[in-house]
């Protein structure tokens, strides 16, 4: 798991990026929750997911947002850090050129900002939006959502209620031509604390069936 440093818009960006065995390995980047709350790439969850990902043969980046760790900048209430996003993906599409499939995970205001990259690049092809804080952003960008993906979150959440996420995901479930996949960790809270094995279980299994159905067509 070679540490990296690649150019962002706001300075050098910190990460850790595991290349995949093959040269047309699907790739996928992770996104952490909110930097000024805590947020980096070594958070549990984000740290799991990056695992989640390599294990099954994907080139896999996480990195730190603008102003954390070793990452250049300040805290940019999105804006800034949604243009990381995209040139993390960017670093990690000059790498495995002929990757077979892009994915996009993020937890969180990651979750958030993971959504805005959808709409920006047309490649990617899934989406794992855990705790997506429909509540504390503004969610209506995703007209349509251009993507399937799993939404994720605990019925126990106090910073993002479940009534919040249900009414993004019944909006998103109207559109035609995406499948949006909703899990509800029964007990969770926001930082899935003592489920996180659950919700890595539930990412894993998801992310295994969208492989499947990818292989067979």
């Amino acid at each position: 798991m070679p540490e990296v440093i690649f150019t962002g818009p706001a300075g050098r960006l910190e990460g850790r990026f595991q290349p995949a065995k093959q040269k047309n390995g699907p790739i996928a980047i992770i996104l952490h929750p909110h930097p000024q709350f805590g947020g980096t790439m070594n958070n549990q969850v984000a740290y799991q997911l990056f695992y989640m990902f390599a294990k099954r043969g994907f080139a896999v980046l996480r990195f730190n947002f603008r102003g954390v760790g070793r990452s250049q900048g300040e805290f940019d209430h999105g804006a800034g850090e949604l243009s990381d996003a995209a040139a993390a993906l960017d670093w990690i599409q000059s790498i495995h050129t002929e990757a077979r499939g892009c994915w996009v995970a993020g937890f969180s205001f990651g979750a958030w900002i993971g959504m805005q990259l959808l709409m920006r690049r047309p490649e990617v092809e899934g989406f794992i939006s855990i705790a997506p804080p429909a509540n504390l952003h503004d969610f209506t960008f995703l007209a349509p959502c251009p993507s399937s993906g799993l939404i994720i979150h605990g019925d126990s959440d106090r910073v993002v209620p479940q009534k919040d996420v249900q009414a993004l995901v019944d909006k998103l479930k109207t559109q035609k031509g995406i499948t949006i996949d909703q899990q509800i960790v029964p007990g969770a809270n926001h930082f899935f604390e003592d489920h996180v094995d659950e919700l890595l279980e539930r990412c894993a299994d998801y992310i295994d069936m969208r492989q499947k159905m990818i292989d067979a067509a």
